[in-house]
C-alpha cells in the first residue's frame, strides 16, 4: 500500500506540471501553430492558384503560337504564289518577246532572200544581156590575134 501512496504523491507532484504543459501546449497552439497552419493554407492556395494561372496562361501562349504559324504559314504560301505569278508573268513576257523577235527576224530573212532573188535575176539579165556582146568580142579577139604557131614559123 506504501506503493499506491508514494505514486498518488508522485501523481499528485505531477499534476502541476502537466498542467504548466497542457496549457503550453494550448498556448502553442493559438499563438504559434495556427497562424503557421494559415500562412501555409494561404500559401497553398496562392501556389495552386499561380499553377492553374501558369497552365492556362501556357494553354494562350501555345494557342497564339499555333494561329502565329498558321498565319505565316498562309502568309508564305500567298508570297510563294504571288513570286510564282511573277515569275510565269516574267516567262510569258520573255516567250512573247522571243515570238516577235523571231518572226521579226524571219521577215528580215524573207526579205533579203527577195532581194538577193531580185539582185540574181537582174545579175542574170545583165549576163544574157551581155553574153551576145562578150561572145563576140572573144570571138574577135580570137581571131584578130596572130597565131603563135604561125610567128614561129
Amino acid at each position: 500500500m506504501e506503493i499506491l501512496h508514494q505514486l498518488a504523491e508522485l501523481f499528485l507532484q505531477a499534476v502541476p506540471t502537466v498542467v504548466i504543459v497542457f496549457l503550453f501546449y494550448v498556448f502553442l497552439r493559438w499563438a504559434f501553430f495556427t497562424p503557421i497552419q494559415k500562412a501555409m493554407a494561404e500559401r497553398d492556395a496562392k501556389i495552386e492558384g499561380a499553377r492553374r494561372e501558369a497552365a492556362e496562361l501556357e494553354t494562350e501562349a501555345a494557342r497564339e503560337l499555333q494561329e502565329y504559324n498558321e498565319r505565316l504559314r498562309k502568309v508564305r504560301a500567298e508570297i510563294y504564289a504571288e513570286q510564282e505569278a511573277a515569275r510565269q508573268a516574267a516567262l510569258d513576257e520573255r516567250a512573247r518577246l522571243l515570238k516577235a523577235m523571231r518572226s521579226r527576224a524571219l521577215e528580215e530573212v524573207v526579205e533579203a532572200k527577195k532581194k538577193i532573188a531580185d539582185e540574181v535575176t537582174v545579175a542574170s539579165l545583165e549576163v544574157a544581156l551581155q553574153t551576145d556582146a562578150l561572145a563576140a568580142e572573144i570571138v574577135r579577139t580570137i581571131l584578130e590575134s596572130p597565131s603563135p604557131q604561125g610567128a614561129s614559123r
